[in-house]
């Protein structure tokens, strides 16, 4: 008897028939009908739904919901979905404190989760469920690493607040209420209601933050489906797209579509440009970075700073410009924008809808207004984000230029110099930053925090106590996608690697030209030579998930991405 033959149960063509054919297979299928799982279930495809719920999490408490309309989806498309979950941390709630150090190293632990349970179980296909800022690039950079068939269903904006009769309310305005209690243009008492009424339902804070300008980057190249970067989080919309979702995979999986045929360089390139169309989060240059470095596709800083120049800024959505992201949802979302900046990208990108971007493209109206401009008449002439150079970051630093004044376009002061952003902030609150000053806050990069923290409370008093034309700062760290003002981060090679910004001293006249995108410091090169020598960087406590990642990380200006070749 032909035993083998007798248990071929699937096809050999998916990867789970490791799983579930062949005589010695007996334990595995036993541990599947222990699922349960029958044996016609395992004539087909499986299908990972990995999702990211968290009770703690307001962009992710509603991720279980969203979880059952793909399976919905994908058993309706004679698939077998396998729940799982990995960890999703919130920026918002570790702003301020040592617990920033950790959003950013999740996101190389959230790819590796992913990875680990796919390829260990054998899957299919995935759907990947994900809704703030470092777990939507994780996902993508193990959808690209894997190259296995998946969707990427975002979890979508919540609506915005109703504050002080503002129905546009957006918590990056309410970060900036303790600088304005402290200068005594707000209330306790207002600030105390504000913080009740800024955050209604579940989902990624309103505005355009990191986590939003990840969701509308997925879309835009073309890893989730059209809806999915703007459709609310409480929408019967997002629960129609998450059905979709598990509906497209299985499509993907029939024609043998993977990540890295949507991922290619000009699918990125049409990242960076639609990132500057919408002013989004510094936060994007690390994390399309990461993707290419994970999909095999070359992208630098200089692809950034050049379509920067081509592309304008033409989406007024908060916190450079007045609106929340439901607002661009109720005017076309990214289908209106990429419609708007058509002539900038490259058209022939395969999507998951197994359609080239043209064809979405064809059936889209664009209609101008207020909340989406036209490529002649921006918000402002260039892109979102400027990545300046000089002899104090000779590798490159990024600026959210879109929510700059022009009037700080050009700036220069005198360096006042941190070690960390909590001095900084308390130096700022006890009125000890004049005008003229360049806040320096050092260490605070990705091997020196570590984990590159966000400087958000930082940002947040300069613009609440009215100080975005007085002073400016720069940093090693980066920046919340609710910052605007005059703040230069990822400034590279960081403190901690012996880069420039770790010999700056109190007084040193510091020049940043946002128009002529340099930043330098007027120090001479044999200054700098004498206050290198004898220099030991400062290497501040961390716990052993930091340690690992300190040792392995690259620099911000190749997207703070775990360097391999050291292991």
């Amino acid at each position: 008897m032909d035993y083998e033959k007798e248990f071929e149960i699937k096809d050999h063509k998916y990867r789970s028939s490791t799983l579930t054919n062949g005589l010695g297979r007996s334990g595995q299928r036993a541990l599947l009908y222990a699922t349960g799982m029958d044996e016609e279930d395992m004539k087909k495809p499986f299908v990972a739904v990995i999702g990211s719920f968290s009770e703690m999490v307001p962009g992710h408490v509603h991720m279980r919901e969203l979880a059952e309309q793909v399976k919905q989806g994908i058993l309706e498309a004679g698939g077998v979905p396998k729940l799982s979950e990995t960890i999703a941390i919130c920026d918002g709630l570790c702003q301020g404190h040592k617990g920033m150090c950790y959003p950013l190293a999740s996101r190389d632990l959230i790819a590796d989760s992913v990875e680990m349970v796919v390829e260990a179980h054998h899957f299919d296909a995935m759907v990947l469920l994900a809704g703030c800022d470092k777990i939507i690039p994780g996902m993508l950079m193990a959808a690209a690493r894997l190259d296995i068939p998946a969707v990427i269903v975002t979890g979508g904006p919540m609506l915005p607040g109703n504050v002080g009769g503002n129905p546009l309310f957006c918590s990056c305005e309410l970060r900036e209420y303790p600088g304005r209690v402290e200068k005594g243009v707000c209330t306790v008492e207002e600030m105390k209601s504000a913080e009740q009424e800024a955050l209604p339902t579940a989902g990624s804070c309103a505005h355009l933050g990191t986590a939003n300008s990840m969701c509308m980057l997925t879309e835009v190249l073309g890893m989730s489906l059209p809806g999915a970067g703007t459709a609310p989080a409480v929408s019967n919309k997002r629960k129609r797209i998450a059905k979709a979702s598990g509906r497209a995979v299985m499509k993907l999986l029939e024609k043998g579509i993977t990540p890295r045929q949507i991922l290619t360089r000009e699918a990125l390139l049409n990242g960076v440009a639609g990132a500057m169309a919408t002013g989004s989060s510094t936060n994007l240059v690390l994390h399309l970075m990461a993707i290419a470095h994970e999909a095999g596709v070359e992208l630098n800083l200089e692809d950034f700073d050049r379509i920067s120049r081509e592309v304008p800024f033409i989406c007024n959505l908060q916190p450079s410009g007045k609106y929340p992201i439901v607002s661009l949802d109720a005017n076309g979302g990214i289908p209106a924008v990429l419609k708007t900046i058509e002539s900038k990208i490259f058209l022939d990108q395969m999507t998951v809808t197994g359609k080239r971007l043209g064809e979405m493209l064809e059936s889209v109206e664009a209609v101008p207004g207020d909340v989406l401009r036209t490529l002649e008449n921006p918000q402002k002439p260039e892109g979102g984000i400027a990545v300046l150079y000089g002899n104090l970051a000779p590798e490159g630093a990024v600026i959210k230029q879109s929510g700059v004044k022009e009037s700080m376009y050009y700036f220069k002061g005198r360096a006042r110099v941190f070690h960390s952003m909590e001095e900084a902030d308390a130096a700022i609150s006890s009125d000890q930053i004049g005008k003229g000053t360049v806040i320096v806050i050092q260490y605070e990069g990705p091997k020196g925090g570590p984990g590159m923290r966000e400087m958000l409370s930082t940002t947040a008093l300069i613009m609440g106590r009215g100080m975005d034309e007085d002073c400016a700062l720069i940093t090693d760290g980066r920046f919340s996608g609710a910052t605007h003002g005059p703040c230069v981060g990822h400034i590279s090679p960081e403190a901690a690697a012996g880069g420039p910004i770790a010999f700056v001293q109190d007084g040193d006249v510091i020049e940043i030209d946002i128009h002529n995108r340099s930043i330098s410091i007027q120090v001479s090169e044999e200054e700098f030579a004498r206050r290198k020598e004898g220099w030991v960087p400062l290497k501040k406590p961390r716990k052993p998930a930091l340690a690992k990642y300190s040792a392995l990380v690259s620099s911000a200006a190749q997207g703070a991405v775990i360097d391999v070749s050291r292991l």
